[in-house]
């Protein structure tokens, strides 16, 4: 896929976000590889809505948090995102696309001890969930290593306790 196809896609996916009522204003995030460049992604401008997000307004940082390509903002990219998505993207290659949401349901199921119950069809199709304790503010990027270690090798799903929900997938 070309730069710009997964720019735009990117950009869809945040204002589907929004409508869906998936956004928490401008606190989560859904970032994707750049392609051919899998130490390096895309992620949205800390300031901006979801709904306000386009294709050229996104952020291209690399593992580091170096910023690349400051998009068509001035805005800062969010600390606490950048650490959780880029602890995936440089332990999980076969991940393209990470999403972290605060949806009402999910993070009422983030607060359960019991976590989410195989009590049904859909919880059954999400394969092996990974959960993280909450630590606070994901600011401390040695977290990294704790977040990785939790969602594993395997997992496509995991829930942040606490907190909310984090989906990866080799597409946006």
């Amino acid at each position: 896929m070309e730069a710009l196809d997964q720019r735009q896609q990117l950009a869809a996916a945040y204002r589907l976000s929004s409508q869906m009522g998936w956004s928490e204003l401008i606190y989560n995030h859904i970032t994707v590889r750049v392609p051919e460049r899998h130490d390096q992604f895309y992620i949205n401008p800390f300031g901006l809505l979801h709904e306000e997000i386009t294709a050229s307004s996104l952020v291209t940082v690399d593992l580091n948090g170096n910023i690349l390509d400051q998009g068509s903002t001035s805005f800062p990219v969010n600390k606490p995102g950048f650490v959780l998505h880029s602890a995936i993207h440089r332990a999980r290659p076969d991940v393209t696309c990470v999403m972290h949401v605060y949806t009402t349901a999910g993070v009422a199921v983030s607060a359960m001890r019991c976590g989410l119950l195989p009590a049904t069809q859909q919880a059954l199709q999400l394969g092996r969930i990974a959960y993280h304790d909450y630590e606070g503010i994901t600011i401390d990027e040695e977290e990294r290593e704790r977040i990785v270690a939790d969602l594993g090798t395997d997992s496509m799903v995991m829930i942040l306790r606490n907190h909310g929900l984090v989906t990866c997938g080799a597409t946006i």
